[in-house]
């Protein structure tokens, strides 16, 4: 998936983490833009009818719309060139399915993190609750919050460690320059990462986009250093 990916399944058989890899593996080789075997890349080039897509992408795709609709059309996979691009929607999609995998195997103790979003449960090997830094967007090796969302999803969106790949759809395509993070906390990964990738395209007004959609948590840093927490995200904050 072109990141790193860390899964903690404490005394779990090795043969369940090599089972969670390989899910996401079969992930990458399926929605992969940067991969020109990837199912995405032969439907961006006409190669495939929408006949032969298979059922991950078709629920992927669906998923994309809801999430364009629920957002005012700030969430849209749609590039310029009119090619699809679902990354925005895919790794908080597979964190949660891998989880799926890891709870079906009987585990309720677990951590899995791709590209910084997480899904947890449960403890961690040393019977605390699972925490979650947020990183100084402008100081990568500083954590400026910690959170512990106690089964909850948790996604953050950026440019401090990718560069500028997120922009407004409502003005042709501008870039985000006046925030560089923004984490939300959902009731699983995927609702915190579809919505984080779309309040972060709204700039500053994505936080109150956060605070008023229920369910839903978050944390900006705009591009002066000044940080701005929902209402309840402070409640993470509590050990």
């Amino acid at each position: 998936m072109g990141m790193p990916i860390t899964v903690d399944i404490g005394g779990a058989p090795g043969t369940l983490a090599r089972r969670v890899f390989d899910y996401f593996e079969q992930i990458d080789r399926r929605f992969s833009t940067y991969r020109s075997d990837s199912e995405i890349s032969a439907i961006n080039r006409g190669d495939v009818p929408v006949k032969d897509w298979s059922g991950e992408m078709m629920e992927v795709l669906a998923l994309a719309e809801r999430t364009r609709s629920e957002t005012g059309g700030y969430f849209d996979i749609h590039k310029v060139d009119g090619s699809l691009d679902p990354s925005g929607i895919v790794k908080g999609w597979a964190i949660r399915n891998a989880a799926e995998i890891v709870r079906q195997a009987g585990v309720s103790d677990f951590f899995i993190e791709a590209g910084g979003d997480v899904q947890s449960l449960g403890k961690n090997a040393s019977g605390q609750d699972w925490s979650v830094g947020i990183r100084n967007p402008f100081k990568a090796d500083e954590i400026i919050k910690v959170i512990y969302p106690r089964g909850h999803g948790v996604a953050t969106s950026g440019t401090y460690a990718r560069g500028q790949h997120i922009y407004n759809p409502h003005r042709s395509g501008d870039p985000i320059c006046d925030i560089v993070s923004l984490t939300v906390v959902g009731s699983d990964v995927l609702e915190a990462d579809r919505f984080a990738t779309a309040a972060f395209a709204m700039g500053r007004d994505g936080i109150l986009f956060i605070e008023q959609t229920p369910g839903l948590e978050g944390y900006v840093v705009d591009i002066t250093g000044r940080a701005t927490p929902t209402t309840g995200f402070g409640d993470l904050c509590e050990p």
